[in-house]
């Protein structure tokens, strides 16, 4: 903002997930997908806009009247599509706020840091998420020296029926393993069993 350039937030992850309001974050331009951690349906989706920005975007689809006007609803003129994913949006909305923001991003941290506390110690380990709240909540990252991540992803699929997902992107190299807020310590107990006996090998 300081040089004069806007600003848009990628929150596919974010939203949902951690606590927070998306004015605070001062951004022109907010989108994220609603089915990761709103758990609304797959295909549900929503694009936030700062009130002065909104005159200034052309929609996607040509609207019916003014293009340039400042009503946010001028983007949704996308033709015939299924209601039912947008209907359950808000039943979505009222899931999440009968748990509550704090709640559920405390349970997604903890759960987070169970299973990540217990096999830190293991030879060759090593994280590339933290396990400070400050810097995330449920999703968290292994790796194990000299090994490739795909190879604990498999592992774990094939042995112990858990799913995970080999992120290998730049600096980064691990196995992405992201419990829920339905997710059980039993379930949790049983993800340990796997990487250790991964690290066993």
């Amino acid at each position: 903002h300081k040089t004069g350039i806007e600003v848009m937030v990628d929150g596919a992850h974010s939203f949902a997930h951690l606590d927070f309001k998306i004015p605070d974050l001062g951004a022109d331009y907010f989108a994220t997908s609603l089915h990761k951690w709103l758990y609304a349906p797959i295909g549900s989706g929503m694009l936030y806009v700062k009130k002065e920005k909104i005159k200034t975007i052309y929609p996607l689809f040509a609207a019916a009247d003014d293009p340039l006007k400042d009503d946010i609803r001028k983007f949704e003129s996308l033709g015939t599509r299924p209601f039912f994913i947008e209907q359950a949006i808000g039943k979505a909305v009222e899931f999440y706020d009968m748990i509550g923001g704090e709640r559920k991003f405390k349970r997604l941290h903890y759960l987070k840091n169970y299973w990540m506390e217990k096999v830190k110690a293991l030879p060759g380990v090593r994280f590339n998420t933290s396990m400070d709240p400050k810097w995330g909540g449920a999703i968290g990252n292994i790796a194990f020296e000299g090994k490739k991540p795909g190879e604990l992803d498999a592992f774990l699929m094939e042995k112990y029926k858990i799913h995970t997902t080999t992120v290998v992107w730049e600096n980064i190299s691990g196995v992405r393993i992201t419990p829920n807020v339905y997710t059980t310590i039993k379930n949790l107990d049983v993800l340990v069993e796997g990487i250790k006996a991964y690290a066993a090998k």
